[in-house]
């Protein structure tokens, strides 16, 4: 007889390649009367129940684990905070998407055709998703992303590996240094990519340790989440590498990481409202980012933008725990995590 001590259950969606699974079930809140202090919560006081989803024997190393949570303003449909084998992080437009295309599909709000509304509570703050819908299926979500915007144009980093490497410090939902591939000898392909996974994080380490970065409006979003590696396509698309601790590349085209790139080609002078940029992963899915208008974010110049793309779901699942598991908290190995 099953005699677990916890439960949980969970719609598995991918976006673009990119799992995203989404707890449905299972968990009734987390402490904090915002979600960036519920974000704080799970990242500085209490964070077993991050481990025990993201790690194994329960998941592995690719994709994340979202959970829905009692939204903390009455404009938003549900909390929204996502889970991954480093840390707990404010937003995701992967798995704001799979989270959107789980709450539609599975009947836990309404579908109305051709578009349905869905308001996200993140700790960057409110995001509007606007689902399109047809026969029962989400078939394109667009997010309006948090305004992103540019800390740091052309910084530099001296390293062992490559020497002086020269990457743009950004926000886009989460911070991130955007580096072009090419300063690493690299280029973004399925067969590179266990080499540019470890070298991002190894980046990202080395940058996270000698620079400070705070968002200027939201103090919950400090830190440096992912180095973005970039190239340009022929046909003016984005070929995108987000690099995910401890050790793993983003399957799909990264929504936050196209949000931040978005803010270097205005900050470029390279875009004007209504322009559309394709953002290409490392296997070819991908997503479209919109320049809405340019905004302000404390003292920095930012921009509005949309990302849309499209997710789908290939299971459902309950996540247990029996209280003489020997794993309660999971647990990683170098072999496939990585770092």
């Amino acid at each position: 007889m099953m005699r677990w001590k916890r439960s949980l259950q969970l719609v598995d969606v991918h976006c673009a390649g990119e799992i995203g699974r989404v707890v449905t079930g299972g968990v009734l809140d987390i402490p904090g009367a915002t979600m960036a202090a519920k974000l704080a919560h799970i990242n500085d006081v209490d964070d077993n129940l991050r481990r025990f989803l993201c790690s194994e024997p329960r998941s592995g190393p690719a994709g994340s684990v979202v959970l829905l949570l009692p939204a903390t303003t009455p404009e938003a449909d549900t909390g929204f905070i996502v889970l991954q084998p480093d840390q707990a992080h404010a937003m995701s437009g992967s798995n704001a998407m799979c989270a959107v295309t789980a709450i539609l599909e599975t009947g836990m709000k309404e579908m109305v055709e051709p578009e349905t509304v869905v308001t996200l509570d993140t700790a960057a703050g409110l995001v509007r998703a606007v689902a399109q819908c047809e026969d029962g299926k989400v078939i394109r979500v667009t997010l309006d992303m948090p305004p992103s915007f540019v800390a740091s144009k052309g910084a530099v980093i001296d390293t062992p590996e490559w020497g002086v490497i020269t990457y743009d410090l950004c926000f886009g939902g989460v911070f991130y240094a955007l580096v072009d591939v090419d300063q690493l000898g690299l280029t973004i392909a399925p067969e590179n990519a266990r080499d540019l996974a470890m070298s991002g994080v190894c980046l990202r380490n080395r940058i996270a340790e000698a620079t400070e970065v705070r968002h200027p409006t939201i103090p919950a979003l400090n830190g440096l989440a992912y180095v973005m590696f970039r190239s340009e396509e022929p046909d003016g698309a984005i070929r995108t590498c987000t690099t995910l601790r401890p050790g793993r590349a983003d399957r799909s085209p990264c929504g936050t990481g196209s949000n931040a790139s978005m803010a270097v080609r205005h900050a470029e002078g390279r875009m004007k409202p209504g322009d559309v940029v394709i953002s290409r992963s490392i296997i070819g899915g991908e997503f479209l980012t919109e320049f809405v208008e340019e905004t302000r974010v404390g003292p920095y110049i930012a921009t509005r933008n949309r990302v849309s793309g499209q997710c789908w779901i290939y299971g459902i699942s309950q996540v247990g725990l029996d209280p003489t598991d020997p794993f309660p908290h999971g647990f990683t190995l170098s072999d496939t995590w990585g770092g």
